[in-house]
């Protein structure tokens, strides 16, 4: 009933609003009859006073634009380096097409009066939205403003997208907003602070740099506030509840002017609001630099997080969350300033989960083993980051940077889980039921810090050195308390009520980064780059496993041939390198790029009272290269082949506890991985009809990557670390079209295709210690996305916005198929009354028939500000359906699993916000 409402209402509209328009196109040129590429186009209603069109000439002076039928207009037409055209223009019921010369020298438009003026305008490698001509009257929040901005797009978790690519920076009048991190800029910026959006593409923060490193994929957005936001204090405070005490009190304040600013941001609520994740915590890392991974090498430092779940509002029957975080920046003198922030989040969550989950037999798609899991959690949370950052810019040549970042995690997390699985055999099958209840406590601290001097000694010379460090030091306690013995036969004590076992893990990691660069400008298309650097890392670990006896004694797993339960590692990494490039363009438009680097790496692990050493060169080439075809229009391709190694949980040769089912172990001889990856990719951007293209095409193949060795009893599974003698492959391509026409839609195509090639190992139940007769198979898996959507851009009239999306997972087993339509519904009913909507619907399904599950989502919020009123009015809900649970189903060659979240039931809101 809520989509077919929801349908009609936007048929109804699409085709009123066709019926009224009539199209004006034309061609824009000199005197001499050259066409004018980007010259500024802009259609005033004379009755009105407002911009009815605007347009953009594209490489050949066209245009075109959407207008009213019989009305009386103002045609204006300018370009920098000619004189400005004013002429009347009076639609009929038939399409105009104009052509128009321009005049050189005269009065000429100056570049704030044209980014004023026009809704878009591109300025060099800037492209700059006019907010104020794509508002309607609904808008909240900067991410609002963003998603009605042609070829920008805000993800479901805040980030943000322009041409296909993540915005790397949010700025704001210039300076980084909380370390430039998109999330907490495009849900927090008040929409109506918002004046001009700068799409910076080219981006490099260091000015010096700029045309030396490959930055041609870079994007940054700034954010220029209204006249006035800019040199005072602005923001809301907005204080809201609802029946069951469920209350959100949530205050923003920010003040800008030429030297300070500072931003205030806290959000308290237990209605379902997740201003800071987990996901965002690990994100927001202090920005620095990365220096190795150009490289060629890649060393990943995990974190052990003991598989703690992280906060999320669609999967949490409770959710009571704290956050407050603050930004600071000064300009101390005319060359230096300094800045820093602090986030401070802790969040409460509930979550009851009942699973059904199943393992393959090797080699097949029949069931080995079958579970029925309930899961009740409570997690605890609590993050802190600080940074604090300098930087000296003595001249336009010379710059020094300094930062640090200082992480602490708390979080410790409780599940009583009820397991009951049946493994199929053909003797018969067996039953086990089992009950756990586990504790899992980590208190992780990580300090970074940089250090970045840039030097231009001249046109022709360019000095660059970076230096970073790491510490990190985690402490993961898990305390698991089973009904059953998950491992029989390892070493456990028998005869007891309960299996209480304890691991206690602590890790500890230095890892320090050196690189120097010397850039030399050979001309104005040519520039030599040569590299040396260095990269040391030295990681410590320790674990141990205890079982708690019911006499209250602990008793220490000992170790055997079979199985090491102690471990005492100590881990270094070395890695010397120099890397020459040479970086020339090829007429006016083509980019290449080439670069070698020469790696000397010396490893050693010490344990079990033995080192293992690994010393090896190798050379590892890259390849940049980039066509520009027009102004908005680009064709990019990058090579690498790229060194994977893994840290010192990979290493350690004794068991560590993942889970109450899980025990795994390391190998410490194990090898590096070599990877090469191709990448191509396209991207247009066509202001002459507002369309948006972006095409990828990825290719990787890892050569002797790093696999699980895995044997299954019933639910519970033993694996170990080895190298696989195989190559693994992926394609991966992805298709993006969007495109806004006749002024008032908009319409958008997502495609994205990626298949994948891996090879797994299975032990022999009958023979685990000899690999030689393992289940080696090599799967082939593919995952097709499709997702489209049409919707409207009324200034007036109720806007509406149809989506659709298709997800097919298939591997050699099963193929599930997700449909996923949605309707937002975004309408401005009366000067200062809005209502914003949005309905969800999700249907998952296997191609046998065996599994269907639906689950659908509504959301309303309506809205009530008085005109020059510093007080809205609003009443929201959340969940209004009161669907009481999602799913969640996954897959692969190995298993699978359905889960269902309990979700929180409907709220409904009342909330009053106050506008400093």
């Amino acid at each position: 009933m809520i989509k077919n409402i929801y349908f009609s209402i936007f048929l109804l509209l699409s085709s009123w609003a066709i019926s009224q328009n009539i199209k004006l196109e034309g061609l824009v040129q000199d005197t001499l009859g050259n066409a004018l590429e980007m010259a500024n186009v802009m259609v005033v209603n004379k009755e009105t006073k407002a911009m009815d069109g605007y347009a953009i000439t594209n490489e050949q002076g066209k245009f075109q634009i959407s207008l009213k039928a019989n009305t009386s207009y103002q045609l204006k037409v300018s370009y920098i380096g000619f004189q400005a055209l004013n002429q009347d223009l009076t639609t009929t019921t038939e399409n105009i097409r104009r052509i128009i010369t321009l005049k050189e020298g005269g009065i000429l438009l100056n570049d704030v009066e044209i980014v004023q003026e026009m809704p878009v305008s591109i300025k060099g490698d800037t492209i700059i939205y006019n907010a104020d001509s794509f508002k309607t009257g609904t808008e909240r929040k900067l991410e609002d403003v963003l998603k009605k901005l042609p070829g920008v797009q805000v993800n479901e978790d805040g980030e943000i997208e322009v041409e296909g690519r993540k915005v790397t920076q949010l700025l704001v009048e210039g300076k980084k907003f909380f370390e430039g991190d998109t999330k907490i800029g495009s849900k927090n910026i008040p929409s109506d602070a918002v004046d001009k959006v700068q799409v910076l593409r080219n981006f490099n923060e260091v000015s010096q740099l700029k045309g030396l490193e490959n930055n041609e994929e870079n994007i940054a957005l700034n954010i220029k506030l209204k006249k006035g936001k800019d040199k005072f204090w602005f923001g809301d405070v907005l204080v809201g509840g609802g029946p069951d005490e469920r209350y959100v009190i949530n205050p923003k304040i920010f003040y800008y002017s030429p030297k300070t600013t500072v931003n205030v941001i806290s959000n308290f609520n237990n209605i379902g609001e997740v201003p800071f994740s987990i996901r965002d915590f690990f994100r927001l890392t202090g920005g620095a630099r990365n220096t190795i991974a150009r490289s060629g090498t890649n060393i990943g430092i995990s974190s052990n997080n003991l598989g703690i779940s992280t906060t999320q509002n669609d999967r949490a029957l409770e959710l009571d969350t704290k956050f407050g975080a603050l930004n600071l920046t000064q300009q101390i003198t005319n060359k230096w300033n300094v800045s820093g922030f602090g986030v401070i989040s802790s969040n409460k969550t509930l979550t009851n989960t009942i699973s059904n989950f199943g393992i393959f037999q090797p080699n097949s798609s029949e069931l080995q083993t079958i579970e029925d899991r309930s899961d009740v959690s409570n997690l605890r949370d609590n993050l802190v980051v600080f940074k604090l950052a300098s930087k000296y810019k003595k001249s336009a040549n010379f710059q020094v940077d300094y930062d640090a970042t200082f992480r602490r995690s708390s979080q410790s997390e409780d599940n009583v889980v009820n397991s009951q699985s049946t493994i199929f055999s053909n003797s018969g099958n067996i039953e086990r039921v089992n009950n756990i209840l586990s504790f899992k406590d980590q208190d992780p601290v990580a300090f970074q810090q940089s250090l970045n001097m840039f030097w231009t000694k001249n046109d022709k010379n360019t000095f660059v050195l970076e230096v970073q460090h790491l510490y990190q030091d985690e402490d993961p306690f898990y305390n698991p308390s089973l009904l059953e013995d998950p491992f029989p036969g390892i070493g456990f004590q028998s005869g007891q009520s309960r299996y209480d076992i304890r691991q206690e893990r602590f890790v500890k990691t230095n890892k320090v980064d050196a690189k120097a660069d010397y850039y030399y400008t050979v001309n104005n298309k040519s520039i030599f780059n040569i590299t040396l650097g260095n990269t040391n890392s030295y990681q410590g670990y320790n674990s141990s496993i205890f079982q708690l006896l019911d006499n209250g004694s602990l008793y220490q797993l000992p170790d055997n041939a079979d199985f090491i339960f102690d471990n005492d590692v100590k881990y270094s990494f070395n890695d010397t390198y120099l890397g020459a490039h040479y970086k020339f363009v090829l007429g006016k438009d083509f980019t290449f790029n080439p670069g070698i680097n020469f790696h000397q790496f010396n490893i050693y692990n010490d344990q079990l009272s033995s080192r293992v050493r690994d010393n090896f060169f190798r050379i590892l080439p890259d390849v940049f290269a980039q066509w520009q075809l027009k102004k908005s229009e680009s064709l990019t391709y990058n090579y690498k082949m790229s060194n994977f190694f893994n840290d010192v949980n990979t290493l350690v040769e004794g068991f560590t506890l993942n889970n109450f089912n899980s025990l795994s172990s390391g190998n410490r001889f194990i090898d590096n991985a070599l990877q090469q990856n191709h990448n191509l990719r396209y991207s247009k951007y066509n202001l002459f009809n507002y369309t948006t293209i972006f095409a990828f095409l990825n290719y990787t193949s890892t050569k002797d990557p790093v696999i699980n060795r895995s044997f299954f009893n019933g639910i519970s599974q033993t694996s170990e670390r080895i190298n696989a003698n195989f190559t693994n492959e992926s394609v991966s391509g992805t298709f993006s079209y969007q495109r806004s026409f006749k002024k008032y839609y908009k319409v958008s195509a997502v495609t994205n295709i990626t298949w994948t090639k891996n090879n797994q190992l299975f032990v022999n139940p009958s023979d685990p210690t000899n690999p030689s007769v393992d289940f080696s198979r090599s799967i082939e898996n593919w995952n097709q996305l499709y997702r489209l959507s049409f919707g409207t851009q009324f200034q007036k009239l109720p806007n509406l916005e149809a989506a659709y999306g298709i997800n097919i997972n298939e591997n050699p087993g099963a193929v599930f198929t997700t449909h996923s339509p949605s309707v937002t519904l975004d309408y401005r009913i009366i000067e200062g009354l809005a209502l914003t909507s949005t309905y969800t619907y999700n249907d998952f399904r296997s191609r046998d028939g065996n599994v269907n599950n639906t689950f659908d989502l509504l959301t309303a919020s309506i809205n009530y500000r008085k005109k020059d009123s510093k007080l809205e009015y609003r009443v929201s809900g959340t969940n209004l359906l009161n669907t009481k649970s999602i799913n969640r189903d996954s897959f692969n060659v190995v298993s699978f699993n359905s889960s269902q979240y309990f979700v929180q039931p409907r709220y409904i809101i009342f909330s009053l916000q106050y506008s400093l």
